[in-house]
């Protein structure tokens, strides 16, 4: 496995890791140092309560491309210039030479590299040891297909960036235009990335997908026919006994949090069930500074009490500005927890005083709102977010939209980013956390989906079965693959059984990387 230094694919790669490691093999998490310095409170947890889980550093080549020293994951580069991200891709696919080198010196090869679908710089290296290779995507699968049909059915090549669209050969309706149906790498100046991804799709031994079957097994059955791969589901990750209840893996998930999840925690028992909503737009997405006034009047408007995890407060100038000297932090004091930085958002989430979330509808929030059964109030900024937005609201039912319909740099000049007014955002907020026959119908099915997710986790799951198929499925592979390289000898190893006794074999080692 292979994540691409960003938040959403670093973290359920890093879940995916834990959770085969709790079968048996060894796992290796390589990542760069400062994505390294994030995640290792979560992997010293892991080796702590027993399970074989390593994490190695390689060092990125950034400043070698104009890159300052220390930038190594896709967050730290918002607000710069495109072409700091074309350098920063650059840096990425040269993590191929590292990434051979350690491999070689390793005591044996591993038995198989799962790579992140951002990561195609993998295939090559894969391709000249001789080790089985496995895809893992980290957006929705209903995304992937959507991509897949526009693409083999010609859209993108003869409809305008803004032209309303239906994608066809869908399982449900879906409506969008180019602006909200773009894959990854499909802007100018990646076309390699571009063509390198889905070359590397088309090479591989399998796919991962982080969601389970009850909310996306008609797209993923549809995506595993199109690509002709073999294809398991083994999420929702964060919704695996051994991570809900496991405090300090949920407060610390992705990277440390900048408040106590403590203070967060008795803030939220002082508050009454289902009453509060929790607001976050997640490590990338930014709105402007207009319409995060916006945002702010119309969440003081609301009269409900929120939690706010604000990242822009600690470099953004405007954000500090409003939140102080304009007074917003103090008017809405009593009813209103401003995190100023990352906070500890599966913490916040299952508590059962939150009974909704604001999300930009990354996929990794997507999930943990789903596991836990908070309906949400979408606002999708880029990528794969119109998807989940339409899953959420259209297929799942457990959604309402907050009005935002474009990435924002699609709007005039004039409009400073604003989409949303402050009137839409109280209206919005009222729809989702009232007491209307439509809001309690979403809280309904929220919390249906939830004991879902956590079913298809637990033994005799979909997704627990789907994860001991892939298993099974690399390690008859690798023998496969010794018998006919020479050069390549794995010794079979017994890696576990589950709680039922069944033996699952397969080698003695799974490498997991970034």
């Amino acid at each position: 496995m292979v994540p691409h230094p960003a938040q959403g694919h670093i973290i359920p790669m890093v879940d995916v890791a834990r959770l085969i490691a709790a079968r048996g093999p060894r796992v290796t998490v390589v990542t760069t140092p400062v994505n390294a310095a994030r995640n290792r409170a979560t992997v010293d947890g892991a080796r702590k309560a027993g399970l074989p889980l390593e994490l190695v550093e390689l060092p990125l080549s950034g400043p070698q491309h104009g890159l300052p020293e220390g930038i190594e994951a896709v967050d730290q580069l918002t607000g710069h210039e495109l072409g700091m991200f074309l350098s920063f891709f650059q840096a990425i696919w040269n993590l191929a030479g590292p990434l051979e080198e350690y491999i070689r010196a390793l005591p044996r090869l591993p038995v198989c590299l799962v790579a992140d679908m951002c990561n195609p710089w993998t295939a090559a290296v894969c391709e000249r040891l001789g080790i089985p290779r496995l895809v893992m995507h980290c957006p929705s699968a209903y995304f992937q297909l959507a991509v897949n049909c526009l693409t083999a059915h010609g859209v993108y090549d003869r409809v305008d960036e803004m032209e309303p669209f239906e994608v066809p050969g869908f399982p449900v309706r879906a409506v969008g235009t180019k602006a909200t149906f773009r894959g990854f790498f499909q802007y100018p100046g990646v076309e390699k990335e571009y063509r390198d991804t889905i070359e590397a799709e088309a090479t591989a031994d399998g796919l991962l997908f982080n969601t389970f079957r009850g909310i996306e097994g008609t797209f993923l059955d549809a995506y595993a026919a199109a690509l002709g791969k073999k294809t398991w589901a083994v999420g929702p990750t964060c919704a695996s006994s051994t991570m809900a209840d496991d405090a300090d893996s949920k407060a610390g998930r992705g990277k440390p949090t900048d408040v106590d999840a403590g203070h967060i925690v008795s803030w939220l028992d002082a508050r009454p069930p289902a009453s509060v909503l929790y607001v976050s737009f997640g490590s990338i997405s930014q709105l402007t500074a207009k319409q995060f006034a916006k945002l702010a009047r119309g969440l003081e408007a609301s009269g409900r009490p929120f939690v706010w995890a604000i990242k822009e407060a600690k470099a953004d100038a405007a954000v500090r500005a409003l939140l102080d000297e304009e007074g917003f932090e103090a008017r809405v004091k009593d009813r209103a927890l401003l995190v100023r930085g990352w906070a500890p958002q599966v913490t916040i989430l299952s508590h059962p005083a939150v009974g909704g979330f604001l999300t930009h509808c990354g996929w990794n929030g997507t999930l943990e709102t789903l596991s836990l059964g908070v309906p949400t109030l979408t606002w999708p900024t880029i990528a794969d977010q119109f998807c989940s937005e339409q899953l959420l609201v259209d297929v799942l039912g457990v959604g309402v939209r907050s009005g935002a319909k474009l990435p924002a740099w699609y709007l005039p000049t004039e409009a400073e980013g604003v989409q949303v007014e402050s009137g839409d955002v109280e209206k919005a907020v009222a729809e989702l956390m009232g007491d209307a026959p439509e809001a309690s119908a979403r809280r309904s099915r929220a919390k249906e989906l939830a004991a879902e997710a956590r079913a298809a986790m637990e033994e005799g799951g979909s997704s627990y079965s789907d994860m001991t198929d892939m298993i099974r499925y690399v390690s008859e592979l690798s023998r496969k693959r010794s018998f006919e390289i020479d050069a390549m000898p794995f010794a079979a190893a017994e890696v576990g059984s589950n709680k039922g006794g069944e033996k699952i074999e397969a080698d003695a080692a799974l490498s997991v990387q970034s």
